[in-house]
């Protein structure tokens, strides 16, 4: 991985500071507090694949904390973090509980809700940071599993870890055509990995949250399927078409709009993605169901205010790499 900063390479006077700017640009602007008695130390070295960036920081002790009011400053999409320590002790805490991590272990947490990551002494950590419409799972239902420690030895854990470490150890070897599909196999993993955790803690008593969550969780995973409905999320669910309607009246919406707004976003990310400029539109609207490209354009102006190709000219496409200056 290249070095994107190292703070010997300063005067001691300098090195916190320069540490505060480059973790703004290289994450998210954090405050700091440093607690070291002989001067701190640290170093980021980092690659992006596609719209996944993998870090390895190694830092000496010090606690990073996201507030509410750097949340309200900020204009960047949310992105969820993953950490993965790999020597020493890092905490992670997030929505009212702290993971404690040896290295091995794994913890996500949320960049667009507070979170304090603490460092217990020279650590190093590999770290996995990518926009949240990557991790294709409800973003309530992630709440429920930020700042738990999943354990680095067994089930899913033992095949996730040692992944992401051989990752970070061999990321340069990849080459130019390969870093898209690499990114979304990571996501893939570790959304696999969430998914089978949230079924181990969802709340029982709670069975149509439970079952909301599990149906919008099957919708994410089979949005490109033609054939998803009603009929194939309720079967996937055991429960029958008529419950999960009522279950998303619950919620103010019918199945149906739901699949096709997480069809139109998609279909919205992927015209903004510089690796999709030569699809053509109406090839994106086939890939996630609609196969008409007339109506695509129809409900997509209604959703977005412009038809998707004039949506597309509008933007700006964000260059490969630009999760290494977010601000």
């Amino acid at each position: 991985m290249a070095v994107l900063v190292r703070t010997t390479d300063v005067a001691m006077r300098e090195r916190e500071e320069l540490w505060r700017h480059a973790v703004s640009r290289s994450f998210v602007p954090l405050d700091f507090e440093f607690r070291g008695a002989g001067g701190f130390a640290g170093e980021i070295a980092g690659k992006t694949l596609g719209s996944v960036m993998v870090t390895e920081v190694t830092a000496a002790a010090h606690r990073a904390e996201r507030t509410e009011k750097h949340i309200m400053r900020s204009d960047e999409a949310g992105f969820y973090k993953l950490s993965l320590p790999t020597s020493g002790r890092v905490r992670i805490a997030q929505d009212g509980r702290e993971a404690s991590l040896l290295p091995g272990d794994i913890a996500i947490y949320d960049t667009s809700r507070p979170y304090q990551v603490t460092f217990d002494g020279t650590c190093r950590v590999i770290m996995v940071m990518f926009p949240h419409r990557e991790l294709r799972l409800p973003g309530d239902a992630i709440r429920e599993v930020t700042a738990r420690r999943v354990f680095g030895g067994r089930g899913l854990g033992g095949v996730v870890s040692p992944m992401l470490v051989n990752l970070a150890g061999h990321i340069d070897e990849v080459g130019d055509s390969h870093p898209m599909r690499l990114a979304d196999n990571v996501v893939d993993l570790i959304g696999t990995l969430y998914a089978s955790l949230l079924g181990e803690c969802a709340d029982a008593s709670d069975s149509m949250r439970m079952l909301l969550t599990r149906a919008k969780m099957f919708i994410a995973r089979h949005l490109e399927e033609p054939g998803l409905g009603p009929e194939a999320i309720a079967a996937a669910c055991y429960v029958s078409t008529g419950y999960l309607h009522k279950l998303f009246r619950a919620e103010g919406m019918s199945v149906g709009r739901y699949i096709r707004e997480r069809r139109l976003e998609q279909c919205r990310r992927d015209l903004l993605d510089p690796g999709s400029r030569e699809v053509a539109v109406s090839a994106i609207g086939a890939r996630w169901g609609f196969a008409d490209a007339a109506h695509f354009s129809r409900v997509f102006k209604t959703s977005y205010g412009l038809a998707p190709r004039e949506y597309r000219l509008s933007r700006d496409v964000i260059p490969a790499g630009a999760l290494s200056d977010v601000s």
